[in-house]
């Protein structure tokens, strides 16, 4: 709660074991989720018993863009509480600054805001900002518009990624059941569309010019799956060739399918072939996530087809050959947060 507002609850977010049914049943309070939901040391403790190194960290605060801040109205408070949010992250990350890697919350509504938060959490070990996919949403500028570029001129500077976690946008009125399927149906169905709101930011990066004018900015789709990413760049190249890019924008040096394999990445944690058809296309571009505590994650509980995260990893890659395994366990995110 801020000033009477509330703009998040922690059972949305921290499913991973719960024996009810999303969106229907969630934990209602910290002591109905297990602490390492919350507690950075049981986290930890956690990391190790699951077998995984490090844990890249994206907030839910502020929503998955962060554009939930703008929900308080006055600005100075909105700037207040997203400041607020990157000191608690950096100081809960402490506890293993090399396992535990904050993502910087980018107040994304104000440039100068934007740019001198990003310079402050750099300088507090953050290696990366998550930046929102859609905000014009927000009655900013569209993802391509070039008033985004001190952002991206900055982040190259400095060497970090820039992340657009899915469901960044507004989700307006999408879970709404106006179709009378049943209101717990339309979740899933629209849990399972929101993937595509991260091609739509794919092309946006790539037709928008923004990977030509920032050949070494780094970006990553996050939480949207990878499946899809062989059938987008087919089509982005087909209708790259087919159409009009070439005519009105002669600098574009490469094709979409070319950008993204120099400069972007897609992330995967329950995928089967769509996966392996991806990693197999792209495996210098693909990273593993766990998603934990997500309600999707990979942590079982009663009601979810989830497996352990090694479990998982173990089927789906025991026919791949090490070095891609490798890459796309570690090697990647490695590369990518420079850890």
């Amino acid at each position: 709660m801020v000033n009477g507002e509330r703009i998040g609850s922690p059972g949305y977010y921290s499913m991973a074991g719960h024996d009810g049914i999303m969106p229907a049943s969630i934990p209602e309070t910290y002591d109905d989720i297990a602490p390492a939901m919350y507690d950075a040391k049981a986290r930890l403790e956690f990391l190790d018993r699951e077998g995984i190194d490090a844990q890249i960290l994206y907030p839910n605060v502020g929503g998955f863009g962060n554009g939930y801040f703008l929900r308080l109205g006055d600005r100075e408070l909105v700037a207040q509480c997203v400041r607020a949010y990157n000191d608690f992250l950096t100081d809960w990350c402490s506890a293993d600054p090399a396992r535990l890697i904050p993502i910087t919350a980018l107040p994304f509504w104000d440039l100068d805001l934007a740019i001198s938060e990003m310079e402050r959490c750099i300088d507090m070990g953050h290696r990366a900002i998550n930046f929102c996919n859609q905000p014009q949403d927000y009655g900013m500028p569209a993802l391509a518009h070039t008033h985004w570029d001190p952002i991206w001129a900055r982040a190259q500077e400095a060497g970090i990624a820039v992340n657009f976690h899915v469901g960044g946008g507004s989700m307006g009125t999408q879970f709404e059941d106006t179709a009378g399927m049943g209101w717990m149906t339309n979740f899933a169905k629209v849990s399972s569309l929101i993937f595509m709101d991260n091609m739509r930011c794919m092309a946006d990066l790539i037709f928008g010019g923004v990977c030509h004018r920032f050949p070494e900015l780094k970006l990553v789709s996050v939480e949207s799956g990878a499946g899809w990413i062989p059938s987008a760049l087919e089509t982005f190249d087909w209708q790259w060739l087919n159409g009009g890019p070439r005519v009105e924008h002669p600098e574009y040096d490469l094709l979409p399918s070319e950008y993204f394999r120099r400069q972007l990445y897609g992330c995967f944690w329950f995928e089967q072939q769509s996966a392996l058809d991806t990693v197999a296309r792209y495996p210098d571009n693909i990273l593993f996530e766990t998603d934990y505590p997500h309600p999707t994650c990979q942590h079982p509980g009663p009601m979810t087809p989830a497996q352990r995260p090694r479990d998982y990893a173990e089927k789906l890659f025991a026919g791949v050959a090490d070095d891609v395994t490798e890459k796309v366990l570690w090697g990647n995110a490695a590369k990518v947060y420079g850890l």
